[in-house]
């Protein structure tokens, strides 16, 4: 579809907009916005603000999420169609609220007046254009921490008629819905791809390639029936664990590049080493891998951080809140890699861990979990070879997944901007 612009533009003396269609008002959203200073009741059901999905109940937003407890009686009172502002976020830090409920005191509340479509605002809202306006009204030690809502309110905003208004929350709302139902098809897609990869790498490394092989029982319950030639080893009978680590008497001035439990992911490094002096590195900052490795997180182990060590990532440093897995010469380091990926010992390290918030397992205890290895070293390289080809087949259209994600999001950042900031007109559409 190809859209046109209005017929004619005004230069406006805004920072973060050049100009508007010639119709359109300039209005202080505190001309457009009462504030709600309504305290909240008991029976009222609580609320939690997100930046995907907005204001909504806290029941059906991420039960993992932990609140602080606050007095009942200094909670505010929302309702649906309201807006909130979260004073710690600028990055999109303006809510719709789809519930009514009581909120947290740190969130202001505004109430939208017959001026402005709260669909309208929704979206104006989200447009990185408005966020480069919320930028400008914040506060506080840390630049672009704290939304200061004095500032905010006597900011300008445009203001196309209000049944211009109604028609671009409509058009946007139904653009939006169907892009958002792309993303969510594709997203899908990924998991079901991802979950086809696991498998048969489980498959793989348990049952291996030959589907005829005879089987045994492996005598440990969560495993179940193993090719006869392989074997059921503890994990330290097949690998040495944390050989290498720095000492405190390390020159001060000397670098190392630190590798964090937060920059792990399942067997994908999510951020870059970071360099550090050696006196200036956090007090983890001290087991030393090497290429073959394999690290595992063994604090909150439900958050499978877990990495093969390539040649890149030879001799970086990573906290000691990783197991360092070196393989010993009965078994192959990417066959170790794939086998800890299995969901067999990925289960039994996370109901192995103790602990509520911060669930861990102890090295020993790690090390005596359980591994299923073939004995033929040459049947573990027909395995990694296999898992390697495929593996790629399936990483390469979930990539490609990814992409159309990645660049139906961008449309959909573009187009909101658009719309909401005049540069195309939507009236007829």
């Amino acid at each position: 579809m190809r859209f046109k612009p209005y017929g004619e533009y005004n230069e406006v003396d805004l920072p973060w907009l050049v100009e508007m269609p010639s119709h359109c008002e300039i209005k202080k959203i505190k001309h457009l916005f009462d504030e709600r200073y309504t305290r909240g009741k008991e029976e009222e059901p609580p609320l939690v603000a997100s930046q995907k999905y907005g204001v909504i109940l806290r029941s059906s937003y991420d039960t993992r999420t932990v609140e602080a407890q606050v007095n009942l009686e200094s909670l505010k009172f929302v309702k649906e169609g309201d807006f909130v502002i979260s004073l710690r976020s600028f990055q999109g830090g303006i809510e719709y609220s789809y519930n009514q409920g009581i909120i947290s005191p740190a969130y202001t509340v505004m109430i939208p007046t017959m001026k402005i479509d709260s669909s309208y605002f929704k979206h104006l809202a989200k447009s990185i254009d408005f966020i480069e306006l919320l930028k400008m009204t914040v506060t506080g030690i840390r630049e672009g921490q704290n939304i200061d809502y004095k500032k905010l309110k006597n900011s300008k905003i445009p203001l196309p008629s209000i049944t211009e208004q109604q028609l671009i929350g409509s058009f946007l709302d139904n653009k939006l819905e169907k892009i958002d139902e792309f993303i969510e098809i594709k997203t899908r897609l990924i998991g079901l791809l991802k979950e086809q990869k696991q498998a048969m790498i489980n498959k793989a490394v348990t049952k291996g390639l030959d589907d005829s092989a005879k089987m045994k029982d492996s005598g440990v319950e969560w495993i179940g029936e193993v090719p006869e030639e392989w074997e059921v080893l503890k994990l330290k009978y097949v690998t040495d664990s944390n050989m290498v680590s720095l000492q405190n008497s390390e020159d001060p001035e000397m670098e190392v590049d630190y590798i964090d439990i937060g920059s792990v992911g399942f067997f994908n490094l999510k951020e870059e080493p970071i360099n550090y002096k050696f006196k200036n590195a956090p007090s983890r900052a001290r087991r030393i891998v090497q290429a073959g490795d394999v690290i595992i997180s063994t604090v909150r182990t439900y958050l499978k951080s877990m990495l093969y060590i390539d040649e890149y990532l030879d001799n970086k440093i990573v906290s000691t809140g990783f197991s360092v897995l070196t393989p010993k010469d009965n078994i192959l380091s990417l066959f170790l890699a794939y086998a800890l990926s299995a969901n067999y010992f990925i289960d039994k390290v996370i109901s192995s861990s103790t602990g509520v918030a911060y669930p861990a397992i102890s090295d020993n205890k790690l090390s005596s979990l359980y591994l299923v290895v073939p004995t033929d070293l040459a049947e573990q390289e027909e395995i990694i070879s296999y898992l390697k080809k495929e593996s790629a087949k399936i990483d390469r259209t979930i990539n490609f997944y990814k992409k159309e994600i990645d660049l139906i999001k961008e449309y959909r950042t573009s187009l909101i901007s658009s719309v909401v900031t005049g540069k195309v007109d939507v009236r007829n559409m």
